[in-house]
């Protein structure tokens, strides 16, 4: 949904923007004449199909056909709806995104609502942290300092099961909005309560630092939570260690991390970021002058988290316990991770001692241990050829067979590059079985750039007109070529009319305002396509491609009079008309 956000507007973006700019922020980019190119950052590949065009404001890859503007990227980028991609380009160039009133307006304030309602809350449990002796004393055993707490926003849910409630929740509206935000729960009976009570409380923020869930941890020193009667039954232990907020419409723990927000405010140019396992070990490593540390909020590292961390860092290192749950999370954190180990990106393991995390270590050894620790992280090679051949005899012929049939199918799920091609040579060198199976390497190929294909002459005005949107100026009205009968002639004339009613318009802008109608996809196409020739020669070729349209729509009309003619149907009007194209030479189009 566009969130009925003017034309005007989105015209005015793109033409601020540059789609260069944008992308090079998040994938590196080469020079290749007049264009830019890249590894496709959407699908995996050894050699560039990925252009992005500065004269079009367009991005093509001739590999997976992804293409589009620069809202269009950051929509698939970083997997935004369109009027957040809109927001995201709109605050990078200074604008404010206006709204025009539509049916989607109630659903684009309600989204708002819950930002700010969750900014509220982060607010007041913050407020109320100075106000618990136990919360202050706790903070103070664990040496947060007050910009350390400052920075995460930590707060302090108090006992009670309506403070909350009473805050923030003084309409019905606002009720439904904090049930929405997951800020509290409902018992069997409908009554509702804090989900969060006595706990240490740390916001959780979006990549645009915006409060979009919680999580929060119970105090050791602290006595059970008490339990309302009316709420739930009362249990004997206290509940778990750390309790996050729900799913919501703002908050998927599978694709958020806790603290990845400060560490991008922290570190302008990133080279790694270390994955830690709770939100106290990620504060100790800020606070220990460490802002690199992230974390997984309650659930196992997915696909998504590691593009994310990937996307922030070449280098990510999981840092897990040493114990069998830690190294269970270990190897579905490299599961999640082989298939985005794009060249230049290398993920390391660090396994701690028995009984400590990176909370306790850096207290032990400073930031200099750590970081020693760090340097000396297993790499994902190492890790992965241990943890398979562990239990495995490497000596006798069947051992070798059996670490071979493991290694496959994971070293398959590599992208196609040079570290796959060492991993497949490492695993013969171990084994001398082959890596990879015939069938896959044939598979492997270079994507070349198309060569120009034929099309038919509308589609070929349209690829014209949308490599350089300003020759609609000299195209004089009322067009001739609008009596052809062929698919794609009123949308041509769309097309020109919509370019003649804004000077300088480039080509993403024009394409984007079909955004919303079944054209799109068509235009997409036609706008990546290669359009040979420079500019005077592309203007040429669209003027040839006009005049051999009303050169046609003459032939079609005459032809269809003549063989009406046959029939003996003519009008007298018609007869004048036939004898008129019968004698008549084609004239040129006008330019002006």
């Amino acid at each position: 949904m566009r969130g009925r956000i003017p034309d005007s507007f989105i015209d005015e973006l793109l033409a601020r923007v540059d789609i260069v700019d944008v992308i090079e922020r998040r994938v590196p980019l080469k020079k290749a004449g007049r264009e830019w190119t890249a590894c496709c950052p959407f699908h995996n590949e050894r050699s560039p199909s990925f252009y992005v065009s500065p004269a079009k404001q367009f991005f093509h890859c001739f590999g997976c056909g992804a293409h589009g503007s620069a809202v269009k990227f950051l929509m698939d980028y970083e997997r935004l709806e369109f009027p957040d991609a809109v927001e995201e380009l709109a605050q990078s160039v200074g604008l404010t995104v206006p709204r025009e009133g539509g049916d989607d307006r109630a659903q684009r304030e309600d989204k708002t609502d819950l930002y700010a309602l969750l900014d509220s809350a982060a607010r007041w449990y913050e407020n109320e942290l100075p106000k618990s002796a136990e919360a202050k004393a706790y903070c103070k055993k664990r040496g947060l300092d007050a910009q350390i707490i400052q920075r995460f926003r930590i707060g302090w849910a108090p006992a009670g099961f309506d403070g909350v409630i009473k805050a923030l929740g003084g309409s019905d509206k606002r009720m439904h909005l904090l049930n929405e935000a997951g800020m509290v729960a409902s018992n069997e009976r409908g009554n509702r309560y804090d989900r969060f009570r006595e706990r240490l409380m740390f916001p959780i923020l979006d990549r645009r630092g915006r409060v979009i869930a919680f999580g929060g941890r119970i105090i050791p020193s602290a006595p059970p939570a008490r339990e309302d009667q009316e709420a739930r039954t009362p249990q004997k232990e206290p509940g778990p260690k750390y309790l996050n907020s729900p799913e919501t419409p703002l908050f998927h723990k599978g694709r958020e991390l806790f603290a990845l927000w400060q560490v991008k405010q922290a570190n302008p140019s990133l080279a790694r970021i270390v994955v830690v396992e709770g939100y106290m070990d990620v504060i100790a490593m800020h606070q220990a002058g460490l802002p690199i540390a992230v974390a997984t909020l309650g659930t196992a590292t997915t696909p998504e988290h590691t593009e994310v961390l990937f996307r922030a860092a070449p280098d990510v290192v999981f840092c897990f316990d040493g114990d069998r749950a830690g190294r269970a999370a270990a190897w579905k954190a490299l599961e999640s991770a082989l298939p985005r180990l794009r060249d230049g990106r290398q993920a390391y393991f660090l396994f701690l001692p028995d009984g400590e995390d990176p909370d306790t270590l850096i207290r032990k050894e400073g930031k200099d241990g750590f970081e020693k620790r760090l340097k000396e992280a297993t790499p994902l090679s190492a890790y992965f050829f241990g943890e398979l051949a562990h239990d495995v005899d490497t000596a006798s012929l069947d051992g070798r067979a059996r670490l071979a049939e493991r290694a496959r199918p994971l070293i398959a799920r590599l992208p196609d590059g040079a570290f796959r091609d060492l991993m497949a040579q490492e695993l013969e060198k171990r084994t001398g079985a082959r890596a990879v199976l015939e069938a896959d390497l044939s598979a492997r190929r270079t994507v070349q750039r198309p060569i120009v294909v034929q099309r038919s002459l509308v589609r070929s005005a349209i690829a014209l007109l949308l490599a350089q949107p300003g020759v609609s100026e000299q195209v004089e009205r009322p067009y001739g070529f609008l009596r052809l009968d062929k698919p794609g002639v009123e949308l041509l004339a769309e097309l020109i009319d919509l370019a003649r009613s804004r000077p300088g318009i480039n080509p993403a802008m024009l394409v984007e305002h079909f955004a919303e109608r079944p054209e799109y996809p068509a235009l997409q196409k036609l706008m990546a396509a290669m359009v040979v020739g420079e500019p005077e020669t592309q203007r040429a070729e669209f003027f040839d491609a006009l005049a051999r349209m009303e050169e046609q729509a003459i032939i079609q009309r005459r032809d269809w009079l003549t063989a009406k003619s046959r029939e003996g149907a003519l009008d007298s009007a018609e007869k004048a008309e036939l004898r008129e194209l019968l004698a008549a030479r084609v004239a040129p189009v006008k330019v002006q």
